[in-house]
C-alpha cells in the first residue's frame, strides 16, 4: 500500500528548480526524515507534493480533491501562529473539520480523536486554556495536536521540532515513531540530525534541490555525505538508538 507516490516532481522558482525532478514512495509504518542544509529544498518538496505549490511531474496526493487530500494527509506547516484566542481543545478540534458537515458538533468518535491527540502531546491540563496565552513551544504542541486529531494514514510535518525544548522535541519524535509503529507515516523535515537518525526509520537526503540519499539512517548519514550535502566536517557514531552525529567543523 501506498500513501504517497511523488515522480520526478519539480518545483521552480522562475526559471530556477527548487526542488529537482525528485521521486519517493512514503507506505504504512515509516517514519521519514526529510534532511538537508537551508535552501535544499524540502518546504518546496513537502508543499509540490500537497499541491499546494505549482509544480510539473506527479503527486499522488496532489491528484486528490481538497476534501479527499484532507482524508489522507495531515499537514503541519513551517509558519506557526495561532491568530485566535480560543481554547486549546477548540483548536485542537479543527482537524476534524474535514469530517463535519457545516455547523455540525464533534460526534463521540470525534471527541476520541481530540482527547486522543491531547493526551498524545501532553495537553490534557491545557484543553480549556486560551491558545493565545500559551509559550511558542506550547503553541507548537497545540497544533501538532491539532494534525494528529485529524487522524489520517499520513502525516507531513515541516520542522515540527523548531522551537521546542529537548524534552518536547523528544516527546514529539516518540509520538511520531509510534504512529508509524502503529501502521501509519509520517514524512517530517528535520534539522537535528542526531534526532532524526534516532526516531526516523529512513532518511531523505536533499541537496540543491535533488535527492541526494534515501535509505537507512545508518546509509545517508556518512561523514562523507554530510561533507558533500552540508560541507560539514562530523564524526558519526553509531549506537544501539541509532547513529549521533558530532559535527567538527565547517569545510570551506
Amino acid at each position: 500500500m501506498t500513501l504517497l507516490s511523488v515522480q520526478n516532481l519539480t518545483v521552480r522558482r522562475g526559471e530556477c528548480p527548487v526542488v529537482d525532478a525528485a521521486s519517493l514512495v512514503i507506505g504504512p509504518g515509516e517514519c521519514v526524515g526529510l534532511i538537508g542544509p537551508n535552501g535544499a529544498g524540502k518546504t518546496s518538496l513537502l508543499r509540490g507534493a500537497l499541491g499546494l505549490l505549482t509544480y510539473e511531474g506527479t503527486s499522488s496526493l496532489a491528484a486528490l480533491s481538497p476534501k479527499q487530500r484532507a482524508a489522507q494527509a495531515a499537514w503541519l506547516p513551517q509558519t506557526r501562529e495561532i491568530a485566535w484566542p480560543m481554547s486549546v481543545e477548540r483548536i485542537v478540534a479543527l482537524g476534524r473539520l474535514p469530517y463535519l458537515a457545516r455547523g455540525a458538533r464533534l460526534s463521540p468518535t470525534d471527541q476520541t480523536a481530540v482527547d486522543a491527540a491531547l493526551t498524545r502531546m501532553g495537553l490534557q491540563n491545557y484543553r480549556t486554556r486560551l491558545a493565545t496565552a500559551l509559550s511558542g513551544g506550547e503553541q507548537a504542541r497545540v497544533l501538532i495536536a491539532r494534525t494528529l486529531a485529524q487522524d489520517t494514514p499520513l502525516l507531513m510535518a515541516d520542522e515540527p521540532i523548531a522551537g521546542l525544548d529537548p524534552a518536547a522535541q523528544i516527546a514529539t519524535l516518540q509520538v511520531f515513531k509510534t504512529l508509524a509503529q502503529e501502521g501509519r507515516a509520517v514524512l517530517t523535515s528535520l534539522h537535528d540530525l542526531s534526532l532524526a537518525g534516532r526516531y526516523c526509520t529512513r532518511l531523505i537526503l536533499l541537496g540543491a534541490g535533488r535527492i541526494i540519499a534515501d535509505g537507512a539512517p545508518r546509509d545517508v548519514l556518512t561523514p562523507a555525505l554530510l561533507a558533500e550535502v552540508f560541507r560539514l566536517e562530523a564524526e558519526v557514531i553509531d549506537t544501539p538508538q541509532g547513529p549521533i552525529v558530532q559535527p567538527l567543523g565547517v569545510l570551506t
